[in-house]
């Protein structure tokens, strides 16, 4: 089993894998089924938290606030905690960082809490100034709205900037959220893994399958991905990625695990990465749980490491 990790610099410890909510409530992308979705969601957040799966990824913008009514609706009903996470979307209609308050006040709202464990930045935006956003972030902390602070997709010298500015108010930037996988391998190239590390910033790793190109489940010969999916690169990239899932999926042989378990163990193995699989519903939640109950050796590590070298 993995060993269980700190959130950041702060004395948060929980399992070293959470659970992404993007899918709850998004039609578009996921396909999320309004008439059976949310019972299938809240089978997937209960599923987390019986495995001690306790951190929370949500964001205003899933399913245009759905994923954080259910978020919260899921707790109110369960009566049990989860470490809740959500996100500011700084939209290019929102010029100003005053309007991170406002959009903060609706996601509690919505999730109804009076404080959120993390509230995160979205993305950076070329109108908002990083500075000015987390003067508005530290604020947020000391009025109790938040109780840590994070961004996401942040470069490494957007981040070093959002790092010094909420320095100088005592308040951690505790974690970056960036795409991160054995098919998209970027925050080791970018500078963004090394950073936080040096920061003691948890690099929250969303799309940890690459949006399940990693599962086995399809590729030449195997099954097709439908709706929008099929045009992510991930998923065009994967008739060259097939040694790779066959890696995976003998690894998980080995182990009694599946391609998708042995992908999230890899990096939930590494220091300062917290992966954050979706999961529609219950099983896939339990599935994914397994993934950090067990150990690849150094050598599969290895051996997974060179075969996705390629992927950027």
């Amino acid at each position: 089993m993995l060993p269980s990790i700190h959130l950041g610099p702060t004395d948060v410890t929980i399992r070293p894998l959470g659970l992404g909510a993007w899918q709850w409530g998004d039609t578009r992308f996921w396909g999320f089924d309004a008439s059976t979705g949310p019972a299938l969601a809240r089978d997937a957040f209960n599923a987390s938290l019986d495995a001690g799966i306790t951190f929370i990824d949500t964001a205003e913008l899933y399913g245009s606030g759905r994923s954080e009514r259910m978020v919260g609706r899921f707790l109110r009903e369960s009566g049990r905690e989860a470490f809740v996470a959500t996100k500011f979307a700084p939209m290019p209609w929102r010029v100003r960082s005053a309007s991170l308050v406002g959009a903060l006040d609706r996601s509690l709202e919505r999730l109804r809490m009076g404080q959120v464990d993390l509230y995160q930045v979205h993305w950076p935006s070329p109108l908002l100034r990083i500075d000015r956003l987390m003067d508005r972030l530290a604020e947020a902390v000391r009025a109790g709205k938040v109780r840590y602070v994070g961004v996401s997709n942040y470069s490494e010298k957007q981040m070093r900037r959002a790092h010094a500015a909420l320095a100088q108010h005592g308040v951690p930037l505790v974690s970056n959220q960036v795409n991160y996988s054995l098919m998209h391998r970027a925050p080791e190239r970018n500078g963004v893994l090394a950073a936080c590390r040096e920061l003691n910033v948890t690099l929250i790793a969303y799309s940890p399958i690459a949006q399940g190109a990693l599962t086995g489940k399809y590729g030449p010969g195997r099954g097709k991905v439908t709706g929008v999916r099929r045009y992510r690169g991930h998923f065009r990239a994967l008739p060259s990625a097939m040694p790779l899932v066959e890696a995976l999926e003998r690894i998980g042989a080995v182990h009694e695990r599946t391609a998708a378990q042995v992908a999230l163990n890899w990096l939930a193995r590494q220091d300062h990465v917290l992966p954050i699989p979706g999961a529609k519903d219950g099983r896939q939640a339990g599935e994914n749980a397994k993934a950090v109950d067990f150990a690849i050796s150094a050598e599969e590590a290895a051996e997974l490491d060179r075969l996705s070298m390629r992927f950027r």
